[in-house]
Order: C-alpha cells, then sequence, then structure tokens
C-alpha cells in the first residue's frame, strides 16, 4: 500500500512538473534569451514607422496563424510537394502581408540569442502585440513551429466578410472564443484598411448602412473593376482606438460582418460599450488575444524551433 501511495505521489509530481514545463508563460525566455523580446520591438516599431499599415498586417498574421490548427506559424510556411501553403487560402490569398518584416524579426532575433532560440510562432504572437501602439499585455511564450501547413484547413475554418452574427458566433465558438472575445478582436478592424473585392456587396446592396457612407465608398470602389482599391476600416486607420466600433454604431461598418457585430443582436450592447469606454476595450482586447495565443499552442517537444521561418527545418 505504501509503495502504491509513493507511486501516486511522484506520479502527481511528475505530472505537475510536466504541466509546469509546458505551459506559455511571459517568461519563457527571460532566461534563455532575454534580448529576444527587445529585439522583437525594436524591427516592428520600425516596421510600422516606415509603413503605418503594417501594424495591421503584423496582427492579422497571427490572428489567421492561430485560426487554422492553433498558433504554430503554420500560416508562414511556403507550399511544399507535401503540402499547399495556406497563404493561398480564400481568406489570405492577395491579403496576408508582413511575411518580410518576420524574416526580418527571425533573423535579427537569432543573431542576438546566438541560435535559433524564438519560435516563429512566438514571433507572430509578440510582434501582434508590439505593432499596435495601443493596447499591452503579458504575452504568454514557449510555442513551437509546426512542420506541415493545409490551405484546406484555413478555407473552411477562417471567417468571412460575409458573415452574419450566428455564424461569426459558431466560427468563434469553433475556437472556444465567446462572444465577448468576437467582438473585442474584431476590434482590431480599428487599424488598417480593406479591397474594394471584399467590401463592393455591402456599398452596393446592404439595407442596413449609412447613405452617405456607402457614397462615399462607392467613389473609390466602382461595380466593376478596382478590386485592388483600399478603404479604411475607420477614420482613424493607423490608430489604435474606438473609431471602428463608433462607426459600427453609426452603421458604417465597412464589412457585412463587422456591422453583423451591432444590428439588433446580442453584441450590440458590448459594441455601445466599447465605442464609449476605451479602457473596456484595451482591457477585453488584450484579454482576449491571450486567449485566443493559447489556441492548440505547440510545447514542450512538440514542434520544432524553425531556422527559416518560411519552411521546416
Amino acid at each position: 500500500m505504501a509503495s502504491l501511495r509513493t507511486f501516486l505521489l511522484h506520479a502527481f509530481l511528475w505530472l505537475g512538473l510536466a504541466t509546469t514545463a509546458f505551459s506559455l508563460s511571459p517568461k519563457f525566455y527571460d532566461r534563455v534569451c532575454p534580448q529576444a523580446l527587445p529585439a522583437i520591438r525594436r524591427i516592428v516599431q520600425a516596421a510600422v514607422h516606415r509603413e503605418p499599415r503594417m501594424g495591421a498586417s503584423l496582427l492579422r498574421l497571427h490572428f489567421h496563424d492561430c485560426f487554422v490548427n492553433g498558433c504554430d506559424g503554420s500560416l508562414l510556411l511556403d507550399s511544399t510537394p507535401a503540402f499547399e501553403t495556406e497563404k493561398n487560402a480564400r481568406g489570405n490569398l492577395n491579403s496576408v502581408r508582413g511575411f518580410e518584416v518576420v524574416d526580418q524579426i527571425k533573423a535579427e532575433v537569432d543573431r542576438v540569442c546566438g541560435r535559433p532560440t524564438v519560435s516563429c510562432a512566438d514571433i507572430l504572437a509578440v510582434a501582434a502585440r508590439d505593432s499596435l501602439g495601443g493596447p499591452t499585455w503579458r504575452v504568454r511564450l514557449g510555442r513551437r513551429d509546426s512542420t506541415t501547413a493545409s490551405r484546406a484547413l484555413a478555407d473552411s475554418v477562417l471567417p468571412s466578410a460575409s458573415m452574419d452574427l450566428p455564424a461569426l458566433i459558431d466560427n468563434f465558438k469553433k475556437q472556444g472564443l465567446n462572444q465577448r472575445d468576437l467582438v473585442a478582436l474584431s476590434g482590431g478592424h480599428t487599424l488598417g484598411v480593406s479591397r474594394c473585392l471584399i467590401f463592393r456587396n455591402r456599398i452596393y446592396n446592404a439595407t442596413n448602412i449609412d447613405p452617405a457612407f456607402a457614397k462615399e465608398r462607392r467613389a473609390t470602389c466602382p461595380r466593376t473593376g478596382g478590386n485592388s482599391n483600399l478603404a479604411p476600416f475607420d477614420p482613424t486607420p493607423a490608430k489604435f482606438d474606438t473609431a471602428y466600433f463608433k462607426n459600427l454604431v453609426k452603421q458604417r461598418g465597412l464589412l457585412t460582418s463587422d456591422q453583423a457585430l451591432f444590428n439588433g443582436g446580442s453584441t450590440d450592447k458590448l459594441v455601445k460599450t466599447y465605442s464609449l469606454n476605451p479602457d473596456a476595450f484595451w482591457n477585453d482586447f488584450g484579454k482576449s488575444m491571450i486567449k485566443m495565443g493559447n489556441i492548440k499552442s505547440l510545447t514542450g517537444k512538440q514542434g520544432q524551433i524553425r531556422v527559416n521561418c518560411r519552411k521546416a527545418n
């Protein structure tokens, strides 16, 4: 009996240690490479200074990576004979960008650390935070990189700009995210722009749109042609603020999926709250980013630390 108790005690201790060792932690690189996070921040801030739109692009990379089989850097992988890159998925093609900045970050971090130490998945998570110039949070670290990618999965799980509220709620629920996460993370659209191809149907056919706003957007997005013409999600596309939510309250959401958040449904109240209370939005955004960053992360001996973010070792 005593030997059984000893065995169980050892088993619980091992399990506790294993859980601790393989959990994500903000302190993961503190000892192995304390220079890593400052290096990421320097390069991200320089990239956003050169091109303000890059902040939204880096945030989007992390989001689109996490939604496809977890936050494992799979989005960064180029095609191989074994799989097609997720960059070719409907929600990513001619849309996701910032890969050169990620390459630059990886090269610099590996240089200051003396070897490949920081995963590409962790680089995306830290770069997403550092790109905002707004809310901040302690990014949990220790992710490992996948060795494969799936365009088919990306096609099936990435949320679409044409989704209504029930579809959005269901999409986020499948990732373990609730309605508060949906609204808070959608607030990332306070940064950046979208292409005419993506919002054309809304500005010509929607009924829940401010007529003056629709007319304004039509000026640069004709019924035919101009697919790549860009328009901002809100009036301050380089500033992380609450203008996105103020727009929704005025029926000035650029995408169908944006306006769906304020269209007589269950998320209206939260949109209104965020439009009036920047602190509430920033606080919830940080919490939801941490939650999203935990989706199916590879840890411990799973996956690898890539030498080149675009290909498996």
